[in-house]
């Protein structure tokens, strides 16, 4: 949970979303690459993940920290994922997008989940994870969070099916949605 303030275990949350070898992921969102790392390592050298963030920095945090880890199975991709396009992936080109933390911070949440739904190949896997919206003095103040229902109700709208809960922590939920 380091750098995530004890908010969440990425490891717990990897844990049960059916990461494979050979796998090819995005981390829309990847921040500084909690979940990043450890997903390339479960994914091998013949996997492949996209750390997409709109921050140069946060990309320059993942490129230092899979240099020290000696993984080459990571690309660092600057983009906005509230436009068309904006990640600069290609149309069903991954197998899985994992999504965490991000929705509560925009108001272009649609946008986000259909940019998600188009880099899927049909079967793919949308792994989201978000803030529970109940407020609390723990986690953002600030933002536009979800409830459970609003989350799951938002991710059916724009067609992705509706898979599973899965446990996320105390102060966040987990969905597993699939791309017919």
């Amino acid at each position: 949970m380091n750098g995530t303030g004890g908010f969440i275990s990425p490891q717990k949350v990897i844990n049960q979303i059916g990461l494979k070898k050979d796998m090819k992921v995005a981390d829309f969102g990847c921040g500084h690459g909690y979940f990043t790392l450890p997903v390339a390592k479960i994914v091998g050298q013949d996997g492949k993940v996209y750390a997409v963030d709109i921050l140069e920095e946060a990309l320059e945090a993942v490129r230092s920290s899979y240099k020290l880890g000696g993984l080459a199975n990571i690309e660092t991709k600057r983009g906005n994922l509230e436009t068309a396009g904006g990640s600069g992936l290609a149309d069903g080109s991954v197998d899985l997008v994992l999504l965490h933390n991000v929705l509560f911070q925009t108001q272009k949440k649609s946008e986000i989940i259909k940019e998600a739904k188009r880099v899927l190949k049909l079967g793919g896997v949308f792994v989201l994870v978000d803030w529970q919206k109940n407020k609390s003095s723990i986690g953002p103040q600030g933002g536009w969070r979800l409830s459970f229902d609003e989350a799951r109700n938002l991710v059916q709208e724009e067609g992705l099916v509706f898979n599973r809960v899965f446990d996320a922590g105390e102060y966040h939920y987990g969905l597993i949605f699939i791309k017919p």
